[in-house]
């Protein structure tokens, strides 16, 4: 009989059973992958999110597996272009990285088994376990076939967005966002370049950051409507998009760089917030709550609210409270937190921003103090709030010597 199960051992599962473990629970994580294994994936960590393992222990063991180190962004929106990085250290973090996940999800699970949790891999998880009412526990088969039956005061879902947990338990989707756009992307060897992130007029969008090995995740977004169209020829249309945004840096991906496997097709699900707390069981990272990767949020939100529910669960493992109760409070807290992410992310992934954000942009890349605040909100030290809050957008107007009429037209919008 275990306290916790958790289902999935990537980005918010293996944290949440390491946070477990170490505070002396029981705990077993089952996943249907083994490790170290990759998975579709921005691969980009905000400074929030290296706090989180900086804070665990882990931010040292991550950086010697050799990611470069991210500490200058060009965001171009539209025309409109914004260059730095967060001008104060957040968490203490002065860079940011795009570590390849297999290498960070491998780091992760063997973090949870070292904090005492059994893992299992190739564990596929088949039903669930129910006792009067509330999840008691889970079935599944392991990879020689053999099916085995596990028992737990408390069941979690980390098993990403087509959760197998919470298809089980039948919980609801709320707050659901159309997706907009399709993603490939692939990895080049030879380019110097820095982080990019170019969004154009004609609803396309590339990226560009390095990760392991020195080599750069190079990416395109593009509208949904014009997937059937992309995929007929994949490597023509991909390097389109860096010809009709930025020739030059077409030019350089051509001639210096080498890709070096093969494209990647995201093609996300809608954005969602799904019912996440029930009798006996929860739902974390992906499989509660997700948005479209423009914004690169997947991992940092993973292993915060990963955090988030640890401290819920040891409170009512511990018997400081009844446990469904405080997981309830997991997610109230998640969905409040999470909400200025959700929000921003689903109006910018359109790739067609509305009037007010694109006069707040402008504004912001006028003035230092307008792109400090911006990549400190990107970065997750300046919260979304804050930034969009009257009194902040009439001081980053007025540093740009931007007209009292457009500041109060930004300042007044809703």
């Amino acid at each position: 009989m275990y306290d916790a199960i958790v289902v999935g051992a990537r980005c918010a599962g293996s944290p949440l059973a390491m946070l477990l473990a170490r505070r002396g629970h029981r705990v077993l994580v089952v996943d249907r992958s083994t490790f170290p294994s990759d998975t579709v994936s921005t691969h980009y960590i905000q400074q929030v999110g290296l706090g989180r393992l900086k804070a665990w222990g882990l931010l040292d063991r991550l950086l010697a597996t050799g990611p470069t180190p991210i500490r200058n962004m060009n965001f171009s929106y539209q025309g409109i272009t914004l260059r730095g990085f967060a001008a104060e250290p957040i968490d203490d973090i002065t860079a940011t990285y795009a570590p390849r996940r297999t290498v960070l999800d491998a780091l992760l699970v063997d973090a949870a088994r070292e904090a005492g949790a059994e893992v299992i891999e190739g564990f596929t998880v088949t039903d669930l376990v129910w006792q009067d009412g509330r999840v008691a526990g889970i079935r599944g088969n392991s990879e020689d076939g053999g099916e085995q039956e596990f028992r737990a005061a408390f069941v979690v879902g980390a098993d990403g967005r087509n959760s197998k947990v919470g298809d089980l338990v039948e919980a609801e989707y709320h707050r659901v966002v159309p997706a907009s756009c399709f993603v490939y992307y692939s990895y080049y060897d030879g380019l110097d370049w820095e982080f990019h992130h170019w969004t154009g007029s004609d609803e396309q969008q590339f990226g560009a950051w390095p990760t392991n090995d020195n080599q750069h995740l190079v990416t395109v977004m593009r509208r949904r409507d014009r997937f059937s169209e992309f995929r007929t020829d994949v490597e023509a249309s991909f390097h389109q998009v860096f010809d009709q945004l930025r020739p030059d840096i077409g030019e350089q991906l051509r001639d210096s760089g080498s890709r070096v496997e093969r494209f990647r097709p995201m093609r996300y699900p809608d954005n969602y917030y799904r019912r996440s707390a029930g009798p006996g069981w929860a739902l974390v990272g992906d499989a509660g709550y997700h948005k479209d990767p423009f914004t690169g949020w997947g991992i940092s939100d993973a292993l915060k609210y990963a955090e988030v529910l640890a401290d819920k669960l040891h409170a009512g493992l511990a018997g400081e409270q009844p446990i469904d109760d405080a997981a309830r409070e997991y997610e109230k807290l998640r969905d409040e937190q999470s909400n200025d992410t959700f929000e921003f992310t689903c109006m910018i992934s359109e790739l067609q921003a509305p009037p007010y954000y694109r006069s707040v942009f402008q504004a912001a890349s006028e003035s230092e103090l307008g792109n400090s605040q911006f990549f400190s909100m990107i970065g997750g030290g300046m919260h979304g709030a804050a930034f969009f809050a009257r009194d902040n957008l009439n001081a980053l107007y007025r540093a740009a010597g931007t007209p009292a009429d457009q500041r109060l037209f930004a300042a007044d919008a809703s």
